[in-house]
């Protein structure tokens, strides 16, 4: 298959179960992810890593399922939430999406919600977690 834009260059052999060779043999498949070169994930990380507000946030959650299939929600947790970690980051399975990068995601929220905690607070009021009483 030849493209036009770069594709991410394999990860090491062993090193990630990132199913990106029977991704790239198989016909019809959808490889939006493999757009993701390393250059563009750090833009990626550096932006989530600096939201400015939870729409901010949610746009950042539409574009990366729009251009690249990355489906991540967001949301408090289970348990009571009393730090972000409390704070619940999904992302769906995807063949093709790198391990690291399935990491390194949630990691770069979670920095932007520490840096602007105001974010995490519309969030859990948002779900209804801080009603006004």
């Amino acid at each position: 298959m030849t493209t036009s834009l770069p594709i991410r260059q394999p990860c090491p052999p062993g090193a990630c179960i990132c199913e990106r060779e029977p991704l790239l043999e198989t016909p019809g498949a959808d490889l939006r992810i493999l757009f993701l070169t390393r250059t563009e994930e750090k833009r990626l990380i550096e932006r989530l890593e600096n939201l400015q507000s939870l729409s901010d946030l949610e746009r950042l959650q539409q574009r990366m399922y729009e251009q690249l299939g990355i489906r991540v929600e967001v949301a408090p947790g289970f348990n009571e939430v009393r730090t972000m970690r409390g704070i619940a980051i999904t992302i769906a399975e995807l063949p093709g999406l790198c391990r690291k990068t399935r990491q390194a995601i949630p990691t770069a929220i979670r920095r932007g919600l520490e840096k602007r905690p105001e974010i995490a607070y519309e969030l859990l009021n948002a779900n209804d977690l801080l009603r006004d009483a």
